[in-house]
């Protein structure tokens, strides 16, 4: 058998092969052969059965509601009937009742069952429309949550950059309620803590269109509603009704019903106990809810420390007032035939106090010890070794008026207090007692520590340098000390100065030191000034050489010799003012 004798044969696996019409079969003439059977009609391949509409759409985010053209409803998707159970098949869509598929509101959301929906409709053909109706509380709650959580944070950081200015109890106090208004309260008020038996108080109140109003109290301190107590005590009371009845009785709540508001009261967190007590109140159709009370809680959070850093920086400020005054230079005493003149501009101004000193003490006689002096260095450290030599010198001239002697135990005092505490300190002086006399002049008598020379100015007009020397106070056991006298004759005066003169540094490179030879330039023709206006004098011509730059301690001291009816003294502080 050969390839061709098979050719045509059925394979036995299904497949058929219609022999050839051009070709003779391959048999034998005398074998009979069959014509094929007819094979029956294949039917058409229709696959599987379709899916019910209900199947499809079952998983479907949103729910279907399909209408005709008269609007009743043809299909309702298994998500459809249980979001909106109120529409059925067959009924008109107008007749369930839900007026956000009547009337589809703006933005197609509304609220139904307590669910927030998003519907939308879209045409179809015939005039048959489908509703697409989706539940998006959970987004929606999600968007509110955030947009909540971005404007409490807003608020806090609007909160904190407002307190961190105010540095006055009043001023952060007044900012705290007003900051409360409306955002947590329609009505705050602020206790602070109690200070000598009586509690400062203030209220802010919501105004419509304007700024909430802020008015302010005392009370005394067993006056305060308990509930303020158990804030400031660190407390937060939660018997709403009592909170809302102590208000009322306080007045706390102009223009709130007390049978419809809700009040809250929160303690101010300080240092040891809290700075004070705040409580606020509103309508009880916006109720303190756990997310009211947690931003009430971080709001008073940074209100107390706002308050507890105002009323630290008073306090420190009370101190630093109290020790400035005790430090600045004052006036000198009144001594019949003389009259003074001081300037005195420390090197830092917003201290107003530094290392330079004068003064002067009675004296028994008639007559006075005067001073000035120039302490190493310069600011509070300076400021205060300069009041302990005040001090010295105020118990030390009672028991020695010899200005020689006197500068040796003011030394002496000096080395014990420094090698006691190892602080180094020395300083310059010029010491002297002033006596007048009978024709009208004065008699001086001066002793110098290492510092710069006196100078006279002589009715003439001549200025004269005092040839005063000796070693510096504070240094060593036993110094050099000299001493002068001086006789001024009605009219003229002696003038002391501290180095932040001479060696000032202005001029058209702004480095260049004001020097001695200026100085005495710019007393001449000066000789019959008062000695307050030559204090000021060259107190204004060192500070017009610094153009306004950086300088030491400046510390002048005139006195001048007028005769037995001398006029008053004139004591300039060249320094700002307390605010």
């Amino acid at each position: 058998m050969t390839a061709a004798d098979v050719r045509d044969w059925d394979p036995g696996d299904g497949r058929i092969s219609t022999p050839s019409a051009a070709r003779a079969p391959a048999w034998s003439a005398d074998v009979p052969v069959r014509p094929p059977a007819a094979l029956p009609p294949l039917a058409p391949d229709r696959g599987p059965p379709a899916p019910e509409w209900a199947e499809v759409v079952e998983h479907f985010r949103e729910g279907l509601i399909v209408c005709d053209a008269a609007g009743v409803v043809r299909q309702l998707s298994p998500v459809a009937e249980r979001l909106l159970p109120e529409v059925a098949v067959g009924e008109l869509l107008a007749a369930s009742g839900v007026a956000g598929l009547r009337t589809p509101p703006a933005g197609g959301e509304f609220g139904h069952r307590g669910r927030r929906l998003r519907v939308r409709q879209v045409p179809l053909s015939a005039g048959r429309s489908c509703h697409y109706v989706e539940d998006v509380t959970e987004s929606v709650t999600r968007a509110d949550a955030l947009l909540a959580e971005r404007a409490r944070s807003a608020f806090l950081a609007v909160v904190g950059e407002k307190l961190g200015n105010p540095l006055h109890p009043d001023r952060a106090a007044a900012a705290v309620v007003r900051l409360a208004v409306p955002t947590l309260a329609e009505v705050a008020v602020l206790v602070l803590a109690p200070r000598s038996g009586r509690a400062r108080w203030w209220r802010a109140t919501r105004a419509d269109d304007e700024a909430p109003g802020v008015d302010s109290g005392v009370l005394n301190a067993v006056d305060l509603p308990a509930a303020i107590d158990e804030g400031l005590a660190g407390a937060e009371p939660h018997t709403l009704d009592w909170l809302v009845e102590q208000a009322v009785e306080a007045s706390w709540l102009p223009g709130l019903d007390a049978v419809d508001v809700s009040v809250r009261v929160v303690p101010l967190p300080g240092r040891d106990l809290p700075a004070g007590a705040l409580l606020v109140a509103r309508r009880s159709a916006r109720y303190y809810d756990e997310a009211d009370v947690d931003l009430l809680r971080a709001f008073a959070a940074r209100a107390g420390a706002a308050l507890t850093t105002a009323v630290l920086y008073r306090d420190q400020a009370e101190v630093a007032d109290t020790l400035q005054a005790s430090l600045l230079p004052v006036e000198p005493a009144e001594v019949p035939g003389v009259q003074w003149g001081t300037a005195y501009r420390p090197a830092q101004a917003g201290l107003r106090i530094g290392g330079d000193f004068y003064g002067s003490h009675r004296l028994p006689d008639g007559g006075a010890v005067f001073f000035l002096g120039d302490v190493a260095g310069k600011g509070v450290e300076a400021a205060v070794f300069t009041g302990q030599l005040r001090q010295c010198l105020q118990a030390l001239h009672r028991v020695e008026s010899h200005p020689a002697r006197l500068l040796r135990l003011l030394n002496d005092a000096l080395l014990e207090t420094t090698l006691a505490h190892g602080q180094g300190r020395f300083a310059t002086m010029v010491l002297g007692v002033v006596r007048p006399r009978r024709d009208g002049g004065v008699t001086l008598t001066m002793s110098g520590g290492g510092h710069l020379p006196p100078l006279v100015l002589r009715s003439s007009g001549e200025v004269e340098t005092v040839g005063l020397s000796g070693m510096l106070i504070g240094v060593v056991p036993d110094p050099r000390i000299g001493e002068v006298t001086v006789e001024l004759a009605p009219g003229e005066t002696c003038l002391l100065y501290s180095d932040g003169v001479t060696e000032a540094r202005g001029g058209r490179r702004g480095d260049e030191q004001f020097g001695v030879d200026r100085l005495l330039h710019a007393l001449g023709g000066c000789h019959r000034m008062p000695a307050p206006a030559l204090a000021e004098r060259v107190e204004q011509v060192t500070c017009d050489w610094l153009a306004h730059g950086d300088h030491d301690d400046i510390a002048v001291l005139a006195l001048r010799a007028t005769g037995p009816h001398s006029r008053p003294t004139r004591h300039l502080h060249a320094v700002p003012a307390l605010p």
